[in-house]
């Protein structure tokens, strides 16, 4: 359906401390060695040569108020007039109250502010936009915040313990891999009707399309995650092809020609490398920084679509195509008009 609602402004805040793919592969040298996996693998397999963390006890509702508070000053919007916060991490400080309503006490927002989180996986950021939407469609609302505060130390540790010990199978390796690539960040986004806009970034639409029948593919806990990344990867570029297919039939200019940028949830280099082979999308057009940042989960493509602005690869007019899969799986491509 056509939109009235733009992205008013975004920000993000990264963790200070880099850990290299590296670093985590000597800390467990003596198990890589023991299946013959040389040092150097895990970049190599996942095109991820660094990713950043926070400090130790570090709150996701914390971070995710520290984005907030920047997306709010440089948007230059009265706080007052936000309608709604939702939160859409997977991390999170407890089991309730959400990690949304403490973002919420921590800025000291209306009393009026709905609060509260939206779950999907890596998809989270994007379904929190789309319900956003539909509340300042109809009215509801001036102005929503959606929020994301993303930790990865939480199930990294108990993971290296896991790949620590003597008697890890390749098995409960291959397993735990996917754990190893995820990165931490923060993020907020403003979104508001473009009658109120000073941006003008104009979301056109959305298409998503769900095959549950892989629902444990990719499975996570406080305790780490359990992942097939084969399969995963097949199922996934399987769904996103679908899912292509349903954008183009109801998405306006839906074609690599017609889109100017893409900004996807990057997940792997083989990942991204795959995606665009499958769905005929021209790789000089991603913007990339998995490399980087490793897999960052739900807060991935809205920090790839503000550092695409600074980096200025996006221009007023652009069509730019945002792509996320979800575990569960759970697939959405979005239109906006930049």
């Amino acid at each position: 359906m056509p939109s009235n609602v733009v992205i008013e402004a975004i920000a993000y805040e990264l963790p200070s401390t880099i850990i290299t793919s590296l670093s985590i592969e000597e800390q467990i040298a003596d198990n890589l060695a023991k299946f013959g996996i040389p040092l150097g693998s895990l970049e190599m397999l996942s095109g991820i040569k660094e990713r950043r963390v926070w400090d130790a006890g570090t709150e996701p509702s914390n971070v995710a108020t520290l984005a907030a508070q920047k997306v709010i000053d440089e948007s230059g919007i009265n706080a007052d007039d936000i309608g709604c916060i939702i939160n859409t991490s997977v991390s999170k400080d407890y089991i309730e109250p959400s990690v949304a309503c403490l973002v919420h006490g921590n800025l000291k927002l209306s009393a009026h502010c709905r609060n509260y989180d939206i779950g999907n996986a890596c998809l989270g950021f994007v379904d929190g936009m789309s319900t956003m939407m539909m509340m300042i469609e109809t009215g509801q609302i001036k102005y929503g915040l959606i929020v994301n505060g993303e930790s990865s130390l939480g199930p990294m540790d108990p993971t290296m313990a896991r790949l620590k010990d003597p008697e890890l199978t390749m098995e409960t390796f291959r397993d735990n891999f996917a754990t190893l690539t995820l990165g931490s960040g923060a993020v907020a986004m403003i979104l508001t009707h473009k009658d109120n806009s000073q941006s003008g970034h104009l979301i056109n639409g959305s298409v998503t399309l769900a095959d549950t029948d892989n629902n444990r593919l990719c499975v996570g806990t406080h305790e780490g995650g359990i992942t097939d990344p084969q399969k995963l990867l097949v199922a996934g570029v399987e769904l996103a092809g679908k899912t292509w297919k349903t954008c183009e039939r109801d998405l306006a200019n839906w074609s690599d020609s017609a889109i100017d940028i893409y900004i996807p949830h990057q997940v792997s280099m083989p990942h991204i490398n795959k995606l665009s082979k499958a769905l005929g999308m021209s790789m000089d057009k991603i913007f990339l920084n998995v490399q980087t940042l490793g897999n960052i989960g739900p807060a991935a493509l809205p920090i790839t679509l503000k550092m695409a602005e600074e980096a200025g690869r996006m221009k007023a007019g652009d069509h730019v195509a945002l792509l996320g899969i979800g575990s569960g799986l759970n697939c959405t491509g979005m239109s906006v008009t930049w």
